[in-house]
């Protein structure tokens, strides 16, 4: 293939953009669970030959989508191009593989053109369940957490793996929604690839090889370019938050910007050691939002994939709660990892003040519940997360309700309460509770509810700042701190709780901090 001029990339680029779009829709429509087909937990990706991530949909969040990018190349090297065929599809939740925890399944599948491989659709999404303790951090170790899928093939050349189907279904206590979730990753696999067909049809392609080279070369230079137009030396930052349980986490950053090479690296040196409770993260997680942080500062418009992700270097010590060694337990990894931007932005804006945002509420709240309805028959919730307040901007006010760094959207509490046996008694905005400043914190949200089960309950919740505060910068206020309180007295726990069926939860989730002085 010649060398492309800039109008056929960018129609190319166009029609890569649409097919991991239409992927992540059709994901969207398919699947069961309203955390992935509500909320958007998910991500999808278009990769080469060589498993490098080329394009992305703009559906997801970060956590999926970065990680998913180095997952790829994991899953090829366990299970390399010369054992693959058309119609198979790979498969994990390893945590230190994939996206942090076993609840996040990875799919690849191969793309082959003229039975020739071409390249990889891949998507990851939250599955309701995967057996074990479940989404709270409440585990002793990793084995405690559910079922471990090492890399295997779910599919092999179109037929099921009976063994591994079986095994799935015995160890989860929703298998229909475990398996129609599965299902529409694989359906969204295979559109991928047929859309991929239909493109290299379209332009007379063989393959991608020579296309993809381009946009990741391109991506990188640009990449490379912009952190060059900063300012070279060494920046620290460092945040401080509270966990389930009260304990206190500490999150250091050594920034250093070289402008010869074009290259950032954070250094975790100095932040918390490994916790008891499952709340470690693993390093492609902590990579995956750190590397998000610098994204965001950077030119927006740069495709984020392979080469755009390549001169951003993440340094983790061993001893680390953001290196968690196996076996760790690391079920609720997104309370800590959806911090982690936060003392990069810290450094950064001793850099680039105009484009940081002050610290927000940090992770959202995680809540499962599980249970026997009146009738019965068990249900486990899926995952539904309530944001705090955003930070405020240069020229802005936080947003409410909406946490930076995550994609993941709320599940509206009418299709909760379709779903399993639950009654919300409030939802609103906690106004006042962002940080003042010249520009206002993001307000916190109220959310009271109970279940009508008529019985005995279990709550997996996952809170956070509900002692520490979102620091306002550059002279502004702090936003304000949780509350989670059950029956109307505090409760914070790292563990699965037992509740009454008259029990009543109210959770108040922080605000964020105000941007410069009023």
């Amino acid at each position: 293939m010649a060398k492309l001029d800039g109008i056929e990339l960018e129609i190319m680029w166009g029609n890569m953009i649409s097919i991991v779009s239409e992927q992540a829709k059709a994901l969207q429509r398919i699947a069961f669970s309203p955390i992935v087909r509500e909320a958007g937990d998910l991500a999808t990706g278009l990769f080469d030959v060589n498993a490098r991530m080329v394009a992305q949909a703009v559906t997801g969040t970060p956590g999926h989508i970065n990680s998913l990018a180095a997952a790829a190349g994991h899953l090829i090297k366990v299970i390399p191009p010369e054992s693959l065929y058309p119609g198979d599809v790979l498969i994990t939740n390893d945590p230190w593989i994939s996206a942090g925890h076993f609840f996040d399944i990875t799919l690849l599948t191969p793309i082959f053109r003229n039975d020739k491989l071409i390249g990889y659709c891949g998507s990851t999404i939250h599955h309701t369940d995967i057996g074990g303790y479940g989404v709270g951090a409440g585990a002793r170790d990793i084995h405690e957490e559910g079922l471990w899928i090492p890399v295997m093939k779910l599919y092999e050349r179109g037929e099921p793996n009976e063994t591994l189907h079986s095994i799935i279904r015995c160890n989860v206590r929703t298998p229909d929604s475990i398996f129609g979730d599965l299902a529409a990753q694989v359906s969204s696999g295979k559109m991928g690839g047929e859309r991929l067909n239909a493109m290299c049809d379209r332009y007379g392609l063989e393959n991608i090889d020579d296309l993809s080279e381009e946009i990741i070369s391109r991506s990188e230079s640009a990449t490379r370019d912009d952190i060059r137009k900063l300012p070279g030396g060494t920046y620290h930052g460092e945040t401080e938050f509270d966990v389930p349980g009260g304990e206190l986490i500490k999150l250091k950053t050594e920034l250093t910007i070289d402008t010869d090479k074009g290259e950032i690296t954070i250094d975790f040196a100095g932040s918390s050691g490994p916790s008891q409770s499952g709340i470690n993260v693993v390093t492609a997680y902590t990579h995956a939002y750190s590397t998000f942080a610098i994204r965001s500062i950077l030119d927006p418009d740069l495709p984020n994939n392979a080469g755009s992700l390549a001169p951003i270097i993440i340094k983790t010590p061993k001893e680390c709660i953001v290196n968690a060694q196996y076996p760790s337990p690391v079920n609720a990894r997104h309370v800590v990892g959806m911090y982690v931007p936060f003392p990069i932005l810290k450094a950064l804006a001793q850099v680039v003040p105009d484009k940081i945002l002050a610290e927000g509420s940090g992770a959202v709240w995680t809540i499962q519940i599980q249970g026997r309805d009146r009738q019965g028959k068990p249900f486990t919730s899926s995952m539904f997360n309530y944001s705090g307040g955003m930070g405020a901007r240069k020229t802005k006010v936080g947003l409410s309700a909406t946490c930076y760094p995550t994609g993941v959207a709320a599940v509206p509490v009418e299709v909760l309460e379709a779903s399993i046996p639950i009654v919300f008694t409030c939802k609103e905005l906690a106004l006042g509770t962002g940080g003042k400043g010249r520009y206002n914190g993001g307000d916190g949200q109220r959310i009271g509810f109970r279940m009508r089960t008529g019985q005995e309950w279990l709550l997996n919740a996952i809170p956070s700042r509900l002692k520490s505060q979102a620091e306002g910068i550059f002279g502004a206020a702090d936003g304000a701190a949780g509350q989670f309180l059950v029956n109307g007295k505090p409760s914070s726990e790292a563990k699965k709780v037992v509740m009454q069926a008259d029990d009543v939860v109210l959770m108040q989730t922080p605000g964020g901090g105000g941007y410069g002085k009023a």
